[in-house]
């Protein structure tokens, strides 16, 4: 049985519950909003997995983790995105990006791509933190009048300590898709 994999940071019950609280400003978006449980910072996909290949993740992510130091992330803009896409596809969170955040994620697809037991390439473009608080659903958001289309766009400041990834699953259903932390892997105090 092949798994949908990824590996992600995620978030504190209070920040995730902060960022829900922000949905309710934009009540008129056609948008289909994340559930707060779904709310996560996602480090690297990696789409379907059998459970050798799953295994092998979860060593490679908890070898990763070992080595890589705590930091907090700092989310500070909420704005549609990705940037320069029209109509955009989803509202999501920014963090500031640092140096601790880039290390982590370069180290884990370094790691990744040298695996002979795992088939991954990384995505060539330029990675920042981000959250997806809602995806657009594109066809209404075309029948609005673009001088009538929402502005979304908010100044933040959410810091909040990573000390851990997870490798997570996620199971696509009928009322979107279910996240399910397979292994949570430490990062050095």
């Amino acid at each position: 049985m092949r798994r949908r994999i990824f590996i992600a940071i995620n978030l504190p019950e209070d920040v995730k519950k902060r960022l829900v609280d922000y949905q309710s400003k934009w009540p008129e978006l056609p948008i289909r909003w994340t559930k707060k449980e779904n709310l996560h910072i996602t480090l690297v996909f990696l789409g379907y997995l059998n459970d050798e290949e799953l295994l092998e993740i979860c060593k490679i992510t908890e070898e990763v983790a070992s080595r890589n130091q705590s930091f907090s992330i700092n989310l500070n803009k909420i704005y549609y995105g990705p940037p320069k896409k029209m109509p955009p596809r989803m509202v999501w969170v920014e963090g500031e990006k640092s140096q601790e955040f880039t290390k982590l994620q370069i180290d884990l697809e370094k790691s990744l791509m040298t695996s002979e037991e795992v088939h991954f390439s990384s995505e060539k473009r330029v990675f920042s933190p981000h959250i997806t608080l809602g995806r657009i659903k594109a066809w209404e958001f075309r029948q609005i009048e673009p001088e009538e289309r929402l502005e979304v766009s908010e100044e933040i400041s959410l810091v909040f300590p990573v000390n851990s990834v997870g490798v997570m699953e996620s199971e696509l259903k009928r009322g979107g898709p279910e996240y399910t932390i397979l292994e949570s892997c430490s990062l050095k105090p």
